[in-house]
């Protein structure tokens, strides 16, 4: 494998996005995945490690930055970090000790949450922390109020900042995956305890290294309680936030339109109520409700663009990145047409700058000259990010996009920027390639105006300052 150094990542100086300590921009652009999943469960035992780098670097040609892991997977046995609780398990410790070395040698990073705690509920008879198996805990209810409980999790997480810790690749901590009353205590209280486990482990990281990572604590669905939006978003030891987008056309989706909709209008409403300077993502999202409780998934090509359009709406309406799907499939991984939908998406992020850029929604200053589009977009006065989507045809059984007539020369007008000159690119998101590109002339207090070329389904476009060089 080659050999590089992956440079920690930071909240970068505009606060809506993140950049690495050597000052590169940084997107979460990537899915939720397991160690018991196909991609990386051969690694387990090392029973096949050069599977497991054919997989990461499948990923990393598809623009893919960062994973979503948990520690352990507790939906079969032999997957608990700890077993007995205390004792951390030689074989998943040296399956982590491998797991770095294979994402930093791939230019991957992950985004680390210590518990799994959909199946750790569900099976929490067989769990190592559970009192009956000789563990701290006499409930799941634990978590939050028993001491012994609180200090067996900041050994847990002290043990991985200090064995890992000073590798780029450990991105951020999601310090409790979907927190909730079940697990314990008033959200007072757990956000207590919260304070308590993100001072320990800046402590940990920054006596072993010098330097602590950004911080979350996620939420299952995207309108929490006030008490959790407050403990969710503004939590003051936290630095980015996240919630889990799952909800209506995103759980249940018949047609690929309606839940890029969803999208946008939950990251725009996280985005309304987080703490100023703080970056917000989606860290969980698909179909989950037809997948869990109706056991269906789609055909590809109908999965493949609603992935993608709740990629472009995450990506236009705020977010920092792709949004981190739940594969909902069987088996777990992505199809290729989402991580060619992740490399498009990929590309056209790469011409954005985003350490200074500081964007509100800009679709009520967006308008667009033609029936039937959709418009999803975000802007400061010195940029913008927009994305064109065609409606779905009523009926379509399917529902996959029918373009129905393609359009050409749409009049678009964008309100709110500085007047200038300004670079027009335009993205073509299915096939991850430039569309062409215009310069245009903001006037002073008038909106700035161009013509789309070709839109058949979605196109995306980027306007920024057009710069000499250019």
């Amino acid at each position: 494998m080659p050999s590089r150094v992956l440079s920690p990542i930071r909240v970068a100086p505009g606060g809506r996005y993140f950049e690495t300590h050597d000052r590169q921009p940084f997107l979460f652009i990537g899915p939720n995945d397991a160690v018991t999943w196909p991609g990386l469960a051969p690694l387990f035992s090392r029973r096949d490690p050069e599977a497991v780098d054919a997989y990461l670097q499948s990923l990393a040609d598809s623009g893919v930055t960062i994973l979503r892991l948990m520690l352990e997977y507790a939906h079969r046995e032999h997957r608990y970090f700890e077993r007995p609780a205390g004792q951390f398990s030689p074989r998943m410790v040296r399956m982590w000790d491998d797991l770095f070395a294979r994402c930093e040698a791939h230019g991957l990073r992950i985004l680390l949450a210590p518990w799994d705690n959909f199946w750790m509920a569900r099976r929490w008879h067989k769990h190592p922390y559970n009192q009956a198996n000789g563990g701290p805990a006499a409930a799941p209810g634990s978590f939050f109020t028993d001491e012994a409980v609180i200090q067996a999790t900041e050994r847990r997480l002290r043990f991985v900042a200090e064995r890992w810790g000073g590798s780029g690749v450990l991105a951020a901590w999601d310090l409790f995956n979907e927190i909730h009353p079940y697990w314990g205590g008033a959200p007072a209280q757990q956000s207590a305890v919260i304070a308590r486990l993100s001072d320990s482990i800046r402590q940990a990281e920054t006596a072993a290294w010098g330097f602590s990572r950004p911080q979350t604590v996620s939420v299952f669905g995207p309108n929490p309680d006030p008490e959790y939006e407050e403990l969710v978003l503004r939590h003051p030891s936290l630095d980015f936030a996240t919630t889990h987008i799952y909800e209506g056309a995103i759980d249940y989706p018949h047609d690929t339109v309606a839940p890029a909709l969803t999208m946008a209008r939950w990251v725009r409403h996280a985005l309304e109520r987080v703490a100023p300077g703080r970056p917000f993502t989606d860290t969980e999202h698909g179909p989950i409700h037809l997948f869990n409780d109706h056991r269906r998934f789609h055909p590809e090509e109908f999965d493949d663009e609603y992935e993608r359009h709740l990629m472009w709406a995450h990506l236009a309406s705020g977010g920092c990145g792709s949004g981190m799907r739940w594969p909902a499939r069987h088996p777990h991984i992505l199809t290729a047409g989402m991580k060619r939908a992740l490399a498009s998406l990929s590309s056209f992020a790469r011409r954005v700058d985003w350490r200074t850029f500081t964007p509100q929604d800009a679709t009520a200053d967006l308008k667009v000259e033609a029936r039937g589009v959709l418009t999803f977009g975000c802007r400061d006065r010195r940029q913008a990010l927009l994305w064109l989507l065609r409606g779905a045809r009523r009926g379509n059984p399917a529902g996959v996009l029918n373009p129905g007539e393609p359009l050409t020369n749409v009049g678009v007008t964008l309100a709110g920027l500085e007047p200038g000159a300004y670079c027009v690119e335009f993205w073509d998101t299915a096939r991850g390639v430039p569309a062409g590109c215009c310069g245009v002339q903001a006037p002073p207090e008038k909106p700035l105006r161009f013509v789309t070329p070709l839109l058949e389904k979605d196109i995306a476009i980027l306007i920024r300052p057009d710069l000499p060089d250019d």
